[in-house]
């Protein structure tokens, strides 16, 4: 029997994960225990919603090659290198058919599988959910060292990099830490583009769903001046920072 993989769900017609129009696969299991995270359901690799070999998933996304043409594909999670032999299998069969792969991951797991994974990944979307250790771990529940390490390996290999940072009013909108947060970002010649995500609510349903208790339901949602504050701080250290959009609801 071959690998297979813990999915949770996958994504015809992303556009939110990578550049271009993506097949989204979003795999079960995360270490990390974020408090804003809206894809709680996704935290338990037991708590998969069915299992799939990468042929089978290459089978899906051929389906939609000719509309992902100028995208490609995009493994996220949960966090994907908690399954490293299965994303390298994917990927792999991606390249086989001039497929564009992207890494939707928080740096977290950084080992000799994820570094194998990398050999056959053409973009890293990286978070960097936070520059100061405290206030990550507060934020994640686990160390901010191992990313850091993760995003200066990614420097040395020239591999291509978007880093995300998501924005949460009264967590990670200090102006010095965000001086902080750019200031080591920019020393990165790989780093192609950031991308400032807005907190929003819309995962608090889901929260709610597993029985878990979302600490965050009285946060609001940054407003336009507070994002615009902080891409004006990335923009100081030469970032190239990407278009942001409120969640509908908030957009003004």
């Amino acid at each position: 029997m071959g690998i297979k993989g813990y999915i949770h769900s996958f994504e015809s017609f992303g556009t939110k994960d990578g550049p271009g129009i993506r097949f989204v696969l979003f795999l079960q299991g995360c270490p990390l225990r974020c408090l804003y995270c809206h894809n709680v359901d996704t935290w338990d690799i037991s708590d998969r919603k069915f299992m799939m070999e990468p042929e089978e998933v290459m089978h899906e996304i051929l389906k939609v090659k000719g509309f992902i043409k100028t995208g490609g594909v995009t493994i996220s999670g949960g966090e994907p290198l908690i399954q490293p032999d299965f994303v390298k299998e994917v990927f792999k069969l991606c390249r086989e058919n001039g497929i564009h792969t992207a890494l939707d991951t928080s740096g977290y797991i950084f080992n000799e599988k994820a570094k194998e994974v990398l050999e056959y990944t053409d973009l890293v979307l990286l978070d960097i959910k936070h520059i100061n250790p405290a206030k990550y771990k507060t934020l994640t529940s686990v160390r901010l060292e191992h990313t850091l390490e993760f995003a200066k390996y990614l420097n040395s290999i020239d591999k291509p990099v978007w880093v995300r940072y998501v924005l949460v009013p009264g967590y990670s909108d200090d102006e010095d830490d965000l001086h902080e947060w750019a200031k080591f970002v920019s020393q990165f010649k790989n780093v192609k583009r950031v991308d400032i995500l807005p907190f929003h609510q819309m995962g608090q349903f889901k929260w709610e769903k597993v029985g878990k208790e979302y600490k965050l339901k009285d946060t609001p949602t940054p407003t336009r001046e507070q994002i615009q504050k902080t891409e004006e701080i990335f923009k100081q250290y030469g970032l190239n920072v990407g278009p942001f959009k409120l969640p509908k609801k908030e957009a003004k």
